[in-house]
């Protein structure tokens, strides 16, 4: 049975719905909001969907999402460049950013290694990041991918990578428990884990 008295709001429903966590109730909801609102409020929504899907990008440097060539970070004149930190994803540089304790740059993975999801190596910006330690201006990289079997296979295939390229090569502290993912990392813990990070070998011995 069809429960819906409009064809154009199960329509509206339904792509909601599409998005993650987001499911037929809270679609509803948000549909219902968005009906309540003057059109100005939902073209305004609309158009910036539109603009953000045709003109974001990838920075060149670091693979963030950007609005031009170069991210604000890259850009930022006041960052230190010569300190990378290696992140899976934007929600990751995010969370780093929040907690107001890092002025370096980063380079975002895109994703982890996971054999089971068919994701290797080359699926990864991994390339790019042995060629900016190449440069010989970048003294660390740290490594703060999530504390996982995955994020851990990661961190030593880029420490193969990258440890004869000259930088010193950390890891965040290990505040974070193992399997927690960065972004649900409250912003003291995180903040405290990227001040005290460690040589990456240290963490071999262990």
């Amino acid at each position: 049975m069809n429960i819906y008295s409009s064809k154009l709001v199960e329509n509206a429903v339904n792509e909601f719905s599409r998005l993650p966590g987001i499911g037929k109730k809270t679609a509803l909801r948000l549909v219902l909001h968005i009906l309540k609102k003057d059109n100005p409020v939902a073209e305004a929504l609309g158009n910036s969907i539109i603009k953000m899907r045709s003109e974001v990008q990838y920075c060149r440097i670091c693979h963030t999402l950007s609005d031009s060539d170069i991210c604000v970070i890259c850009s930022d004149g006041k960052r230190q460049k010569s300190i990378i930190c290696v992140v899976e994803d934007i929600r990751d540089m995010m969370a780093i950013e929040n907690t107001g304790q890092y002025n370096g740059v980063y380079h975002v993975l895109g994703g982890i290694i996971s054999p089971m999801e068919g994701i290797g190596p080359n699926d990864l910006n991994i390339g790019s990041l042995v060629e900016r330690a190449k440069g010989g201006s970048i003294t660390e990289v740290i490594m703060a991918l999530p504390t996982t079997i995955e994020g851990d296979t990661t961190n030593f295939y880029i420490y193969k990578k990258l440890k004869e390229l000259g930088p010193d090569i950390t890891t965040i502290a290990r505040g974070i428990a193992i399997g927690d993912e960065l972004e649900y990392t409250d912003e003291v813990t995180l903040g405290r884990s990227i001040l005290n990070r460690m040589p990456y070998e240290k963490t071999l011995t262990k």
